[in-house]
């Protein structure tokens, strides 16, 4: 869908860029509703990179010619100066191409982008088999950079490989054969639709076996991006820069803090514990707060979201109405452990949609999801990304599509999450535990992650971790990483092993929650003071969320401008 160009030449430009990307990465494309490539897959080959980079420079140097006219064009106009500059940098360091891991990579992008494409007519299953095609020519182009990197010693750690090689190995088991029986039960067994979607599924099988028995053998155990390198990345997920020493203390410090508040609903729920992982698992067997069944869980998960619509709009927000449905799907097999979000399509015709995985289970514990559906809908992602698409006369179409941060993102919806606490939507104890465990989760991300990239030493009171023993002082490991999140965040093993395997495939974007939370908390707190009686926190919302993705820094200054209308 080409958008025309409303205001100005920035805006202008920011169209083409967005028309130009769309043609280059056709999932990108169907991500933003844009559907002309829907029938396409990317190039994923050491080539394109050098393309990019050739392109992303003449986008930059294109740019610099262009002049702000207003305060609207001067936003857009940094935006996308920052936005293009982050990603050539990766481009040209080899860093977009190096990081991959179960959470993000050509392969599990090109199985997702399946799930957002139209089926309800035979053109569109058409162009399905069309796209189901290209799964074999684009994975062989991404093995292509694989064993250039593999070359110049820049593969990520063996973990990672070999978790991607599994992850190849649980789509060839039918990923896309199933999707296919879903979307077009009636297809015959020789039509293009089946026979494409039988070689995508050998097609994953032979990467997962090159992946495992060539590729692996040629990576190292070292999982520590550096601090260079960390560096690198926290600007790219955060816009700002951090002081990763600070931040490694305060991390920890919110996490005792956070326990303590823990232990005293823990005494109140099981005053017997002797664990907060106790607390949890007689949270997890009592039959109140179970939900049976994926269905079940699909109802809940989109009425929760239903109900908070209705409790917050025209009180704490104003939602329009184009953006007051969030859907709810499982995520594909092979996901990571963690629930997601993928915002509408620009046009609307595709809502936004929250992403649960349930890993193969088909009962699940409501107290530990609450929070986390805060987080991912109503008032978090959901409200924040589906927002900034309806705001075409404020945000370029670039700005919209192209530009979101980590650190504005994850910061803002941890903020919702907080702020639903805040207004009392957590009256139930369990579900308040629920919610604090997600902030532990996040406090712990930040001292593990910085800890194992920057290969730091826990902190000296750390104490006992599991089955580890006393970990005081100890140079941090993942084993010691898992452990913390099962004691101290009560998240379950195989959450935990899958969160440290996210924050070790991509360094510096787990630190971004917190340091983005810290941000909307210290901009709002510093907006109360500066307006005292004329602060609104409903006018508060709008202006934050009308201003669209910024850099942490960026926001942070803009939100001190507000003068409260």
């Amino acid at each position: 869908m080409t958008v025309t160009p409303q205001r100005s030449a920035v805006f202008s430009f920011a169209n083409d860029v967005v028309e130009r990307d769309a043609a280059t990465d056709p999932i990108f494309a169907t991500n933003s509703g844009i559907t002309e490539f829907d029938h396409l897959l990317p190039d994923f080959s050491p080539e394109r990179t050098s393309t990019d980079v050739e392109t992303v420079r003449a986008f930059l140097d294109e740019l610099a010619t262009l002049v702000a006219t207003d305060e609207i064009d001067r936003v857009a106009f940094a935006v996308m100066q920052e936005r293009l500059s982050a990603r050539l940098g990766l481009l040209e360091s080899g860093e977009s191409a190096r990081v991959f891991s179960v959470l993000s990579s050509p392969l599990s992008e090109i199985r997702q982008v399946f799930e957002l494409m139209a089926t309800g007519s035979t053109d569109q299953l058409n162009v399905i088999a069309q796209r189901l095609a290209q799964v074999r020519p684009a994975l062989k182009s991404w093995q292509r950079t694989l064993e250039h990197l593999a070359a110049n010693g820049r593969l990520p750690s063996r973990r990672h490989v070999l978790g991607v090689a599994q992850q190849a190995a649980t789509y060839e088991a039918g990923a896309y054969r199933n999707f296919v029986k879903r979307v077009a039960p009636d297809a015959a067994d020789d039509s293009d639709l089946v026979t494409s979607a039988t070689d995508a599924d050998a097609a994953c099988g032979e990467l997962s076996t090159w992946m495992s028995d060539v590729l692996a053998p040629q990576a190292n155990e070292h999982d520590a991006s550096g601090l260079e390198r960390y560096r690198a990345w926290s600007q790219y997920w955060n816009g700002a820069e951090l002081d990763f020493d600070e931040l490694y203390a305060w991390g920890y410090a919110d996490l005792r803090a956070i326990n303590a508040r823990m232990w005293e609903i823990a005494k109140e729920l099981a005053p017997e514990a002797t664990s907060l992982v106790e607390v949890a698992q007689l949270l997890d067997r009592d039959p109140a707060r179970a939900i049976e069944g994926t269905d079940e869980l699909l109802r809940r998960l989109i009425s929760f979201t239903e109900e908070a619509v209705e409790k917050l709009d025209g009180v704490h927000f104003d939602i329009d109405p184009r953006i007051r449905f969030c859907d709810a799907r499982l995520a594909p097999e092979g996901s990571a452990a963690a629930p997601y979000y993928i915002p509408p399509s620009e046009d609307l015709t595709r809502p936004g949609t929250t992403w649960f995985p349930t890993l193969g289970a088909t009962s699940f514990s409501w107290w530990s999801h609450a929070s986390t559906w805060y987080h991912e809908g109503v008032p978090g992602h959901h409200l924040q990304c589906a927002t900034s698409i309806i705001e075409a006369d404020r945000q370029s179409r670039f700005h919209r599509l192209e530009a979101l941060i980590s650190g504005y993102a994850e910061g803002w919806a941890l903020y919702a999450e907080r702020l639903m606490n805040e207004l009392g939507f957590f009256d139930d104890l369990g579900e308040e535990l629920g919610y604090l465990a997600n902030q532990a989760l996040r406090a712990a991300r930040v001292m593990v992650d910085i800890g194992l990239h920057l290969e730091l030493r826990a902190p000296d009171d750390l104490g006992v971790l599991g089955d580890l023993g006393d970990c005081s002082g100890k140079v941090w490991t993942a084993e010691m990483a898992v452990a913390v999140l099962e004691d101290m965040a009560i998240q379950n093993h195989e959450m935990s092993v899958s969160e440290v395997e996210r924050y070790l495939g991509l360094p510096a974007q787990a630190i971004s929650y917190k340091a983005g939370e810290r941000v909307w908390m210290r901009a709002r707190e510093e907006a109360k003071q500066r307006l005292g009686a004329d602060f609104s926190l409903k006018r508060f919302h709008a202006h934050a969320l009308a201003l669209g993705p910024l850099g942490l820094d960026p926001l942070e200054e803009e939100l001190r401008q507000w003068d409260g209308d």
